[in-house]
């Protein structure tokens, strides 16, 4: 696990960018809330604020990302005053907190701009619960935020937005039925019975630290889309908290909250954050907990026994969590896969009938657009797929199953790569073979996503000349073939027969 967030491919250092230039957005952000003559539950209330509006944006634009970072207060000050005025009335209280975290869940139906103001709502529920904000506090916590957002805006807008020299990235979603909107709705559903079962739970654990284990449970959540994937989130938060507690004990205790080591530990924290979040939630988790560890310090009130309390309330909500993705409205890891293995090869098409429209001298064609498009599907594809392949699951055929389907997409994703390459010379066109070679990619792909009863006679058409640059468009377009005709095997067949080599 340590190897792979340190080798982990990061193309264009986007990761490491992203990393250093939340170190600068957090740390501006907390210094001018210091600077303001901010008490320190609000410095810290801005310094999250900072962090959440730089973590959890993500729109493929710039300009909708201003756009969303723009309408974080508006969600999180309503917040904030429900938490702070209803925080000694606790029925009440677990209501609004857990209708917040359905709400915040359902909001992902709206995509990115969905997801962020989800997130920030629940969390600044949270941050109340955290710091045991009072109403009387209110307008010194707003001004916090405030202060924090435009800060961390003025670093990642201004500063340094590296973003405007990208290609917008692609962001792919799940079609019709099994699409979004319904596992947004389900998850919501699973969200409250889980936070339900953690809150409760949690309180008989500690009637002060319980929405650690509400919180636990809803982050549980996030960018999942089936029980399996759940399952597996939930086993690596509660991983990630128990080295994250190890290291705040020998870290953060004896600091005893001494301003200057801590301030540079937190900085630490938060690029370990943005660096592992993409590659490893396990290490995202432990630098999470470490800098929990740390703001304890910060508060005061730091002992390796409130460590140990966090560890208990994380496990407990991993467990609410576990079994609402098992218990309610369960969304099976074969059904959410198969659709996105189905967009995946629906992409390998597109980028096929581009590459044959290109060929037959179509200027504006571009096999190249869809091959990002690919890349993100097949990063879906791989994260649908992390709990049948993980090293404790028992299901020793899907897991060989699942390795082989990552393994003839990814082939399909290179030849796809190297036809791309090949079609942007002009001189590979014109050689009849590739058009047919080209309508036998497109045989293929019906055959994994259309009924079988359907099929498409291809004919191979004669070749009038051979070119170097249509030999090895040819040689992609076999390997394409070939690599989707053996997925027809793992793909189509029940998920629990044996799998069988092609």
């Amino acid at each position: 696990m340590l190897k792979r967030m340190f080798v982990a491919a990061d193309p264009g250092r986007l990761r490491l960018r992203s990393a250093l230039r939340a170190v600068l957005g957090v740390g501006l952000a907390v210094t001018v809330c210091a600077l303001a003559g901010l008490a320190l539950p609000a410095v810290v209330t801005g310094g999250l604020a900072a962090l959440l509006a730089l973590f959890t944006v993500t729109d493929r634009t710039v300009r909708g990302q201003a756009a969303t970072t723009a309408l974080l207060p508006t969600v999180g000050f309503p917040v904030l005053a429900l938490a702070a005025e209803l925080h000694d009335h606790a029925v009440p209280r677990d209501l609004a907190f857990l209708a917040v975290a359905g709400a915040g869940v359902y909001a992902r139906r709206w995509g990115p701009r969905g997801h962020a103001l989800g997130t920030f709502a629940f969390m600044t529920f949270f941050v109340a619960q955290f710091l045991h904000t009072a109403p009387r506090q209110l307008p010194e916590v707003y001004a916090a935020v405030i202060l924090a957002v435009l800060a961390s805006s003025a670093v990642r807008f201004g500063v340094w937005c590296y973003e405007r020299r990208l290609p917008a990235p692609a962001v792919p979603a799940l079609p019709g039925g099994s699409g979004l909107a319904r596992i947004t709705t389900r998850q919501a559903v699973q969200a409250v019975a889980g936070g339900a079962f953690a809150l409760v739970a949690g309180q008989i654990v500690s009637g002060d630290r319980w929405y650690w284990a509400v919180g636990a449970a809803w982050w549980v959540f996030v960018n999942t889309a089936s029980r399996g994937e759940t399952l597996v989130r939930g086993f690596r938060r509660v991983l990630g908290t128990l080295i994250g507690i190890g290291v705040g004990v020998l870290v953060a205790v004896p600091l005893h909250g001494a301003a200057a080591p801590t301030a540079a530990l937190v900085a630490v924290c938060v690029f370990g954050i943005f660096y592992t979040a993409a590659v490893s939630y396990s290490w995202m988790m432990f630098a999470v907990t470490v800098l929990v560890s740390l703001l304890y310090g910060l508060l005061g009130f730091l002992e390796p026994a409130l460590l140990v309390l966090r560890f208990a309330e994380t496990a407990v909500g991993a467990l609410g969590a576990v079994l609402a993705v098992l218990l309610v409205l369960p969304v099976t890891t074969h059904a959410t896969t198969h659709a996105w293995i189905e967009q995946a090869v629906r992409c390998v098409h597109r980028c096929t009938a581009e590459a044959a429209a290109r060929l037959a001298g179509a200027a504006d064609a571009d096999p190249a657009a869809h091959i990002t498009e690919l890349e993100a599907l097949l990063g879906r594809v791989r994260l649908s797929l992390a709990p049948l392949m993980h090293p404790l699951s028992p299901l020793r055929a899907r897991k060989a199953r699942a390795r082989h389907v990552l393994e003839l997409l990814d082939e399909c994703a290179r030849e796809a790569r190297g036809l791309a390459a090949v079609t942007a010379d002009p001189q590979a066109s014109h050689d009849a073979r590739l058009a047919a070679a080209c309508r036998r990619v497109e045989a293929a792909v019906h055959a994994l996503v259309a009924p079988p009863s359907d099929p498409v006679a291809m004919s191979l058409a004669p070749a009038p000349h051979h070119h170097p640059g249509a030999e090895a468009a040819l040689r992609h377009l076999h390997g394409l073939e070939r690599a989707l005709a053996e997925l027809a095997a793992p793909v189509r067949t029940s998920p629990r027969a044996p799998l069988v080599q092609a």
